[in-house]
C-alpha cells in the first residue's frame, strides 16, 4: 500500500500514481489516434535491471518525447511488444522512472508543475536561462539527484540539452555515466516536432508517423573511456552526430528552427 509512501525525492506514491494514470489517459491519443507511434526494439525494455539504467535520446519537444516513453516503457513491462495499445498498463505503472529536465521549463505553469511531479529531475541549465546564453557552474546538489534517481530507478535525459538538432553533447551526461556506470539505452526519435507545437503540449498537425527506436545498450569502457569517448559515442547512438546531417538533412522546420535560434543568441548580446 502506498498510501503514504514517497519516493526518493518526496513525492507522495500514491499521487504519483493517480497522476501518471490521469495524464497517460488523456495522453495516449496523441499517439494512438490522431497521431501513430512506431516503435521498435521495446523488448529491450523487459530485461532491464530495475535501477541504474539511463536512457539518453534526441530531443524534439520540452514534453511530449518523455511522456511517449513513459507509454513505451509501461507498456512493455506489461507484455506489449512494441505496442501502447490499451491503455491498462498504466493501472499498475512503474513508479520510479524520472526524467531529466531544465527547471525553469518545470515551474512555467501549473501543468509542467504537475508534471513535475509525476518523475521530474528538475535542473539547473548551465548555458542557457530566460532564452539567453550564460555560462554557470554546475550545481553538484543537481548531478546528486540524478544520481539518487539512478541508484533508486529509471532516468531519461536528452544529452543536448535543447530541442535543436545536431547540437552538441553536454559532457556533463558523460561525467554523470562514467561516475554511475549505468547501463545506457539510446533512443531516437522523430516526427513529434512535426506532430506538436515546441513545448510538445498541443497537436499542431495530425496524421503524423511518430517514431521510436529503442536500441540495445551502449558498450562503455567505464575504467578506460574518456569523457571525449562517451560524448562520441552518444553522439552515433542518438544520431546526432554531424556526419547523420548528410544522411538526414535538415527539414524546412527544422531550418526555421535553427535560425530563430540564431537571431536569439545574437539579440541575447544586447
Amino acid at each position: 500500500m502506498d498510501l503514504f509512501k514517497s519516493d526518493v525525492f518526496g513525492n507522495n506514491l500514491f499521487l504519483k500514481k493517480n497522476l501518471i494514470r490521469v495524464l497517460g489517459l488523456l495522453s495516449h491519443r496523441r499517439y494512438r489516434g490522431f497521431n501513430e507511434l512506431q516503435i521498435e526494439g521495446s523488448e529491450i525494455i523487459r530485461d532491464l535491471p530495475p535501477s541504474n539504467v539511463l536512457f539518453v535520446s534526441n530531443h524534439q519537444t520540452y514534453f511530449a518525447d518523455v511522456t511517449a516513453m513513459i507509454h513505451v516503457f509501461n507498456a512493455a513491462l506489461s507484455g506489449r511488444v512494441d505496442s501502447i495499445k490499451d491503455v491498462g498498463y498504466l493501472w499498475q505503472p512503474k513508479l520510479n522512472i524520472y526524467y531529466v529536465a531544465a527547471k525553469e521549463t518545470m515551474r512555467s505553469g501549473i501543468l509542467p508543475k504537475i508534471m513535475a511531479y509525476a518523475g521530474s529531475v528538475s535542473i539547473e541549465r548551465t548555458w542557457r536561462e530566460k532564452g539567453k546564453a550564460v555560462k554557470k557552474q554546475v550545481k553538484m546538489s543537481d548531478v546528486s539527484n540524478i544520481t539518487k534517481a539512478l541508484n533508486n530507478g529509471w532516468v531519461i535525459t536528452f544529452p543536448q540539452g535543447t530541442t535543436t538538432p545536431f547540437k552538441p553533447i553536454r559532457r556533463g551526461t558523460a561525467h554523470i555515466i562514467l561516475k554511475n556506470k549505468p547501463i545506457v539505452i539510446p533512443i531516437v526519435i522523430d516526427g513529434f516536432r512535426r506532430s506538436f507545437d515546441k513545448k510538445g503540449l498541443l497537436i499542431k498537425k495530425r496524421g503524423i508517423l511518430q517514431t521510436m527506436v529503442i536500441k540495445k545498450p551502449l558498450e562503455i569502457d567505464y575504467e578506460n573511456d574518456s569523457v571525449e569517448d562517451v560524448v562520441k559515442k552518444l553522439e552515433f547512438a542518438i544520431e546526432q552526430h554531424p556526419s547523420f546531417l548528410k544522411v538526414t538533412p535538415l527539414t524546412d522546420y527544422q531550418k526555421e528552427e535553427e535560425e530563430l535560434n540564431k537571431k536569439r543568441e545574437f539579440w541575447s548580446q544586447y
